[in-house]
């Protein structure tokens, strides 16, 4: 019996969609490839910054200290230098929590979930009793690439709340829909000033650097706050297929 063959139009069809699908492997591999050189590059800078910058002011805060050593107690520039030392103590601490976000490039695994409770035990337990992770709806896998996106955004945001914000209270809410993966982090801390949740200072990158990284997946980042009202953060983007 003579084999039937598939009508012209559909074979074209056929054919057709066989050249133009994507190779998802592929495109996989090479944002894999893409997330090491990040990572690379990330840490070649940290390391840089460790070994220079960071040091420097180490050896100016000591020297500083020596000098204070010498003045007299009643000496009226001592209080200046005690204040001098301090900035530069403060400066230290923020410059050493941009290392550790340089270094800390990947989420450390394959659900946001876990990533979020491996953040949470790392922290120390004042700060720990204050942060709670709620999950909602079923999870799904998200793409390695853009898992290590979210993450790195909702943790800005968390070190910012503990850091900043003097929140007696911080929460994360993981929302899985059928259409859409919701993130929630609020607090009920000081706020951001409007002025820097806006356009942001030199100083300070965390917020610009985090609608950078909502942009590059797609996602859209939206921030509340109010003057000792709490901050809340929300980002959202399409549940993966």
């Amino acid at each position: 019996m003579p084999r039937e063959i598939a009508p012209i139009p559909l074979l074209a069809r056929s054919i057709r969609q066989y050249f133009t699908r994507s190779n998802p492997p592929e495109s996989l591999r090479e944002a894999l490839l893409l997330q090491e050189e990040r990572c690379r590059e990330r840490a070649r800078i940290a390391s840089e910054l460790h070994d220079t910058l960071l040091q420097g002011i180490l050896s100016a805060s000591l020297q500083l200290q020596v000098a204070e050593g010498w003045l007299p107690p009643d000496s009226p520039a001592k209080p200046l230098l005690s204040r001098v030392r301090s900035l530069m103590r403060k400066g230290l601490d923020e410059g050493r929590a941009a290392l550790e976000g340089l270094r800390s490039t990947e989420a450390p695994s394959t659900t946001l979930e876990q990533a979020l409770y491996d953040f949470h035990e790392e922290l120390p337990p004042p700060d720990r009793a204050r942060l709670r992770v709620l999950k909602m709806g079923r999870p799904k896998p998200v793409a390695p690439a853009v898992l290590d996106q979210i993450y790195l955004i909702t943790r800005e945001a968390l070190l910012n709340a503990l850091r900043h914000s003097q929140a007696r209270k911080i929460e994360v809410e993981i929302a899985y829909s059928p259409r859409r993966l919701r993130i929630t982090v609020r607090d009920d801390g000081t706020g951001i000033e409007p002025q820097l949740l806006h356009s942001g200072r030199k100083a300070h990158w965390g917020l610009t650097v985090m609608r950078e990284r909502a942009a590059n997946i797609g996602a859209h980042l939206r921030i509340r706050t109010r003057p000792n009202a709490g901050t809340q953060l929300d980002l959202s983007l399409p549940s993966p297929t």
